[in-house]
């Protein structure tokens, strides 16, 4: 069996062979269209300094986590209804699967059509592309849960309250955890979508500026921050929340 060292070692290796081959393409390209590690390194250090980078990326940040709040919350709440109602599931089901085959460049689109180029028609936006897929998971998770247990709930006169947060959400955490890492993976993609067609600021908004300047390294500075500041979400709260929901199901 592979020990845990030998697997953090591989993982390690292909990072740097990943670095080493971006090295080696950037010095037989034009520097101007793939820029070395060094020179990437270099900007992202620049725009830390000046500030500028701090803070379009304080404002995405904002964006995607008020969006993913708003699509947890509905998403899970639906979600829920329609795990447990069977009527309430068949009535809403060819919705969802409406909602998650419109793409998300048209809901953007349509969202600063019909509210205008605002902050409410960016968040708006992001939200309807995440919901359909919250409430996919959950809606499984809600079928699977033991209702045996519930059946021992009541028995036991176990009060409604307590028994959704002692009996039901337990059951159901995994699959909220789910909805939440592949959530929040998708919707600062499409943030940066909507910030690139409608908003003024955010790293969006950076990087088409960058994109109209043809400043690759700018591109891929502001991308490499954004991307660290998501991994470092990932490994800080999510994995540990994920380990915690497989440990209860064990």
């Amino acid at each position: 069996m592979l020990t845990k060292k030998y697997l953090s070692s591989v993982k390690g290796f292909s990072f740097i062979f990943l670095f080493i081959l971006w090295e080696l393409l950037s010095n037989f390209s034009n520097p101007t269209t793939f820029p070395s590690l060094l020179v990437i390194v270099k900007t992202l250090y620049s725009e830390i300094l000046d500030g500028e980078l701090i803070f379009h990326l304080g404002i995405t940040l904002y964006r995607v986590f008020v969006s993913f709040f708003i699509a947890m919350i509905l998403g899970t709440f639906i979600g829920m209804l329609m795990g447990n109602y069977k009527k309430f599931d068949t009535f809403f089901d060819g919705w969802n699967i409406l909602f998650l085959n419109i793409p998300a460049l048209v809901l953007i689109i349509l969202s600063y059509i019909w509210f205008g180029l605002t902050e409410v028609a960016a968040i708006i936006a992001v939200s309807l592309n995440k919901i359909p897929n919250v409430i996919v998971t959950i809606r499984e998770g809600a079928k699977s849960i033991d209702k045996s247990l519930l059946q021992v709930a009541f028995v036991y006169k176990v009060s409604k309250i307590k028994k959704f947060f002692i009996f039901y959400i337990p059951q159901l955490f995994p699959y909220i955890i789910a909805a939440a890492r592949g959530g929040i993976a998708l919707i600062w993609k499409i943030v940066l979508v909507v910030e690139l067609l409608g908003r003024s600021n955010g790293v969006g908004f950076k990087i088409h500026e960058f994109f109209q300047f043809f400043d690759i390294k700018s591109i891929l500075a502001y991308t490499i921050a954004f991307v660290i500041v998501m991994i470092g979400l990932e490994l800080l709260c999510f994995k540990p929340l994920d380990n915690y929901s497989r440990r209860w199901r064990t």
